[in-house]
C-alpha cells in the first residue's frame, strides 16, 4: 500500500494506534479492487511514494472493505488498517528492481498503482532484504 509521506506517514500511521486509520482515497479500480480482495489480518507493506520512494513498514487490516466515505460516488471502499511496524532497514525501489525475482512485481510494472498484491515468495523476499 503506497502513500506519499508528506500526506500519510507511517509515523502518522504509528499514531494512529490500535484502532487504525481508515485506507481511503483511492480512485483507481484496479487499486480499489485490490482492497476489496484484503481481509481482516492480512499484512501489508507501507510504501513511501515520491519522497522516498521505499517501503518502511507493515501495516494489518483490522477491517475489511467498506463505503469510502470521502467518495461523493459511492464507487469507492476504504479498508482500516493498523500499525505493526517500521523496518530499521527501508528497501528502496532501487534494490527491488535490482532483484530479479522481484521483477514481475506491480511495483515496478505498473508504478502508479496505490495498491498491489505481493505474493508469499515475493513477501518472503522482502522481508530478508528488509531484515524482518
Amino acid at each position: 500500500m503506497k502513500s506519499e509521506p508528506d500526506v500519510w506517514s507511517i509515523e502518522q500511521q504509528r499514531k494512529a494506534g490500535s484502532k487504525g486509520a481508515s485506507w481511503d482515497g483511492v480512485r483507481n479500480y484496479q487499486a480499489a479492487k485490490n482492497l476489496k480482495l484484503m481481509k481482516r489480518g492480512d499484512q501489508c507493506f507501507f510504501y513511501h511514494s515520491n519522497i522516498g520512494k521505499e517501503i518502511v513498514g507493515i501495516i494489518e487490516v483490522i477491517k475489511e472493505a467498506y463505503l469510502d466515505k470521502s467518495d461523493q460516488t459511492g464507487r469507492f471502499v476504504a479498508v482500516t488498517v493498523k500499525f505493526i511496524k517500521k523496518l530499521n532497514k527501508p528497501i528502496t525501489l532501487e534494490n527491488i528492481k535490482k532483484n530479479k525475482e522481484l521483477s514481475h512485481l506491480s511495483l515496478i510494472k505498473q508504478s502508479r498503482l496505490s495498491v498491489m498484491p505481493i505474493d508469499s515468495k515475493s513477501w518472503k523476499i522482502l522481508n530478508n532484504m528488509g531484515k524482518i
